[in-house]
């Protein structure tokens, strides 16, 4: 009878890696996928992107787990500023030459900005009411 539990037991140990390995990399998939509100950025469409008018973009990386808690967060002040800001996110290890002239140091970092120029800058875990209100003051 010890054997069999024994047994059982490793089958399920052994399992445990491979459902979270599915379950991170389903993270990553949703957190690189943009959305229809929030757009993917890179070296290519940047600057003409936060040019005009009021942008946050979120600055990520795929392997930051504060960046996987952020997304959604991100999706959800792109569903409350829909048609004030647009929303965006740009992948750090993507685009290292735009992360280096922003100073990025630490991720997330998520910047709002105005015709092109920083308004605010957010380091960490931020809220959604925080940079709705950021977003805001930008108006």
């Amino acid at each position: 009878m010890n054997l069999t539990i024994s047994t059982i037991a490793l089958l399920v140990v052994a399992t445990l890696p491979l459902s979270c390995a599915r379950r991170e990399t389903a993270e990553q998939q949703g957190n690189t996928a943009s959305s229809a509100r929030v757009r993917t950025l890179d070296q290519s469409n940047f600057d003409a992107e936060v040019q005009n008018g009021v942008v946050l973009v979120d600055f990520w990386a795929t392997w930051c787990g504060p960046c996987k808690m952020q997304a959604p967060i991100v999706e959800k002040v792109a569903g409350e500023v829909e048609g004030k800001a647009s929303v965006a996110k740009l992948d750090v290890d993507a685009a290292p030459k735009i992360a280096q002239r922003f100073d990025i140091r630490a991720i997330p970092t998520l910047i709002v900005f105005k015709n092109g120029k920083v308004a605010k800058r957010f380091v960490g875990l931020t809220k959604a009411n925080t940079l709705v209100s950021a977003i805001n003051s930008a108006q």
